[in-house]
């Protein structure tokens, strides 16, 4: 029996690195770059750090819509965003205008 879930652990262990592939990409970049913000911040679970080439990119984060993320995250920064992508979906210019109307506090 043991020789059997040797084995079954054995033939399963080629599958996990594709359980180890990091997520699709979270990332934004804001339209006045003085506002850029410095220090890493985590918000719905998302770890964001922005470079000096003005872009953010975060790891992690909830199952929401990525137009939630982007209207919760404009809201915490106070900042509108030039573009926005959440877990690998890219808003529409419509999308990231409702988005920065939270940033505005509208």
């Amino acid at each position: 029996m043991r020789a059997i879930l040797l084995v079954a652990t054995l033939l399963a262990l080629p599958a996990l690195p594709s359980l180890a592939q990091s997520s699709p990409v979270s990332s934004f970049t804001v339209q006045n770059t003085a506002f850029t913000p410095q220090a890493p911040f985590i918000l719905d679970g998302v770890s964001w750090r922005c470079g000096s080439d003005n872009v953010c990119t975060g790891t992690g984060g909830q199952s929401q819509p990525a137009t939630r993320a982007c209207r919760r995250l404009a809201a915490t920064v106070g900042i509108a965003l030039n573009s926005f992508t959440y877990k690998g979906v890219t808003l529409t210019s419509d999308q990231l205008t409702t988005c920065n109307n939270a940033a505005a506090g509208g």
